[in-house]
């Protein structure tokens, strides 16, 4: 055996191509032999046919088949978001143009941790970055792998300006990576607001802002896991200023509407914020990673300032090569803004908008289904593209076995969500090529489910 051909260089595109082939002649094989959205017979017999594919992972001698095999197992057991019965999570659909640009990333795999790993993917990371920062009326903006990174980041850059006591205060539906993100950087217990309606109440975060000694770190919330909620940005913007105290918005999920023309409203008042997380493998339609930090004063990213002499040398600085560690904690980072560089100039807004337009429809039209259907209950109109719902008069037992059913099936994907004191089916819609009678399908489909 010769050596094996590699992806880039004068001859990858040649190696590639047979490759290419067969990757999508796997996918194409293993959709069809899992026919749904969701493996059926659940983690077992799932994990029974990954390892029959598999087989032998690291063998004495190379599998040439190894490639056909092993994408058609995982393809076979996938949860497939772009089948319109997939939609517990939010989890989308990549764009096509989107996944052949990552393919394009993958092959040339420049490191963003130095100019000459980078050349162009840091110039291009330059332009983006600014652009979608811009959305947000903020003055900068680094790359992460989501939203729990950004949030992260967000908590560490408020430590860094404000000190070790900073105070983290944050709605009772926030993410639970804020929390997380206080504990790993040692800061005190986070305050925990109220949130009687499923948002943030601005007068119960007044009270803590009063009682509780700051310096304090406001957590809100443009988009919540649970159902897609949107917290009173401009009133709890007016809190933070009439206290002093800094503001960060995790838009992870609502940051997409900024693109429509039509819901962009919706995020009044996220401009006020001091930073923004930004996740667009959620309502961008990226494959994952996708993620942004927007940051309204720029020189708070000096606190992610770090020298190591191979990478980035005083006198090479000086000599004008960009310096790239300050631009995450990460060290090696792949380009993952050249697929969001590509979507965003191949749709411009309108195209984005369009989508983000027809996903918030699709909410609205599965909501009317659920409201005048007899045998179900709705819990609230959809804010985004996030619906709560549950077999009328069941039981939380009876909510989650008709979930755990369609998942051991593979019939459907749907999640969960406690709200009001009760468990609630949630249908997360992401995917703009679903149509009606797929809403109607999966309707009927959990009725015929429900335990009599």
């Amino acid at each position: 055996m010769g050596m094996p051909p590699l992806a880039s260089g004068p001859h990858g595109a040649d190696a590639l191509r047979p490759l290419l082939d067969t990757v999508l002649d796997a996918l194409r094989a293993g959709t069809a032999a899992r026919g749904g959205p969701l493996p059926a017979g659940g983690p077992g017999a799932v994990a029974a046919r990954v390892a029959d594919a598999a087989g032998a992972i690291l063998p004495e001698r190379g599998d040439p088949e190894a490639l056909r095999v092993l994408v058609t197992a995982l393809a076979e057991g996938a949860a497939d978001p772009a089948h319109p019965l997939c939609a517990a999570h939010l989890h989308t659909p990549p764009l096509a143009v989107a996944a052949a640009a990552d393919l394009a990333a993958s092959v040339l795999n420049p490191s963003l941790d130095s100019w000459d790993q980078a050349p162009a993917a840091s110039a291009l990371e330059t332009l983006v970055t600014r652009a979608l920062a811009r959305e947000t009326g903020a003055a900068d903006a680094v790359v992460t792998t989501g939203g729990t990174e950004s949030n992260q980041l967000a908590v560490l850059l408020a430590r860094e300006r404000h000190g070790a006591g900073l105070r983290l205060v944050h709605g009772a539906g926030a993410h639970h990576s804020l929390p997380r993100a206080a504990w790993l950087l040692g800061l005190p217990e986070p305050v925990v607001v109220p949130a009687p309606a499923g948002t943030l109440d601005p007068a119960a975060l007044d009270d803590a802002l009063t009682q509780v000694p700051g310096p304090h770190l406001v957590a809100a919330t443009a988009g919540t896991t649970d159902a897609g909620l949107i917290d009173p940005l401009p009133e709890i913007a007016d809190r933070c200023a009439a206290h002093g105290a800094r503001l960060h918005v995790d838009a992870a999920y609502g940051a997409g509407l900024l693109f429509s023309e039509r819901h962009r409203a919706r995020l009044a008042g996220l401009e006020a914020a001091d930073t923004v997380a930004l996740d667009l493998h959620k309502l961008g339609w990226q494959p994952i990673p996708a993620g942004l930090l927007t940051v309204t004063d720029a020189d708070d990213l000096g606190a992610l300032h770090h020298r190591a002499d191979y990478l980035n040398a005083d006198d090479d600085t000086d000599a004008g090569l960009p310096d790239l560690l300050g631009r995450s904690p990460r060290t090696s980072r792949r380009p993952d803004v050249l697929k969001t560089a590509v979507t965003l100039k191949t749709l411009g807004r309108a195209g984005l908008g369009a989508l983000v337009d027809a996903v918030c429809s699709l909410a609205r039209e599965f909501a009317d289904l659920v409201e005048t259907h007899p045998g179900f209950e709705l819990h609230a109109p959809p804010t985004i593209s996030t619906v709560l719902f549950r077999p009328a008069g069941a039981g939380d037992d009876a909510v989650a076995a008709v979930r755990r059913a369609l998942l051991t099936t593979g019939r459907a994907v749907l999640g969960r969500a406690r709200a009001d004191g009760r468990l609630w089916l949630k249908a997360t819609l992401l995917n703009p090529h679903t149509r009606p009678d797929d809403l109607a399908a999966l309707l009927t489909l959990v009725e015929g489910h429900v335990p009599r």
